[in-house]
């Protein structure tokens, strides 16, 4: 699918500030007054910057509340009404911390457990899809999950955690392109099943459906070389798990070590979620002889 600079901006910094959020929530570290101002600034920064990053890839972003109408039946919608919740609870919490030294503690429980959450709705409006069966996966929901709290425990200060927790989270990735990568092939669709013509024999396209581009082409039919996606998947697992935990293990825990491991950590996972898109292959490519 087209790896759309809106929707990867989106993913990754969101994730970063629900983590960041949820560890906050439950006191993990417990800060007062302007210590918590400038953690908090952070969090929002991050889960709002990508919240309204994902409003661009809209034709038009006027219709982003519409998002909020289809909360019955659509994981777009409830990531909306879960994320203002999980924003509006956290920002009564903070309040407290940073303006009455008070910390409200079942109020910062019930913050962290919606932050997580928004999390994975964000997860399932992906790993929902069963005509992307790459993301069609119990792994996509357990990896965001693994990549907000990694990310977050890094904001956070949780400098052994945060490494413990980075290379897990590699490894639960290497899994899952192990797997990922056959899934595809392992559904059974085919140009035949795709055309409906597998009853007259093999299928070859003559010519395509139609002469110039459209929607789906753009935005469900990308193809990424070989050799691209071998180098993308080496630097999201060097930049975003191994080399972070090796410069928390090899150095003292330091503002400067953290701030420096979590912008490694940003730049593996901007990779890694290039890849997530851009990797994922819609049946539709099948019409179009993509695939």
């Amino acid at each position: 699918m087209h790896p759309a600079p809106s929707v990867i901006l989106f993913s990754t910094l969101s994730g970063m500030g629900f983590g960041l959020l949820a560890w906050l929530g439950i006191a993990q570290p417990a800060v007062f007054g302007t210590t918590a101002f400038g953690y908090y600034f952070l969090a929002y920064a991050l889960a709002v910057g990508g919240l309204l990053a994902s409003t661009f890839h809209l034709g038009n972003a006027k219709n982003a509340i519409k998002a909020f109408s289809q909360w019955k039946t659509s994981w777009l919608s409830r990531e909306a009404w879960i994320s203002v919740l999980a924003l509006i609870v956290m920002g009564l919490y903070a309040s407290g911390e940073i303006f009455l030294n008070t910390s409200y503690v079942l109020l910062g429980y019930l913050g962290a457990a919606l932050s997580l959450t928004t999390v994975f709705t964000t997860s399932m409006i992906y790993a929902q899809l069963k005509t992307v069966p790459r993301w069609n996966h119990p792994t996509t929901t357990l990896l965001f999950l693994l990549y907000a709290v990694s990310g977050g425990a890094l904001l956070s200060g949780h400098a052994t955690l945060a490494a413990v927790l980075l290379l897990l989270t590699g490894a639960v990735q290497l899994f899952s392109w192990g797997m990922a990568d056959g899934r595809f092939a392992a559904r059974g669709s085919t140009i035949e099943t795709a055309t409906g013509l597998g009853f007259m024999g093999k299928v070859r396209q003559f010519e395509p459906p139609h002469t110039g581009t459209n929607y789906l082409l753009h935005e469900m039919v990308y193809v990424v070389g070989r050799k691209h996606a071998r180098t993308l998947r080496v630097l999201a697992i060097v930049a975003g798990s191994i080399v972070p935990a090796l410069l928390i293990a090899t150095w003292r825990t330091s503002l400067v070590v953290l701030a420096l491991a979590a912008v490694v950590h940003l730049l593996g996972l901007l990779a890694q979620r290039w890849l997530f898109f851009a990797e994922a292959e819609h049946v539709v490519g099948l019409y179009y002889d993509k695939r």
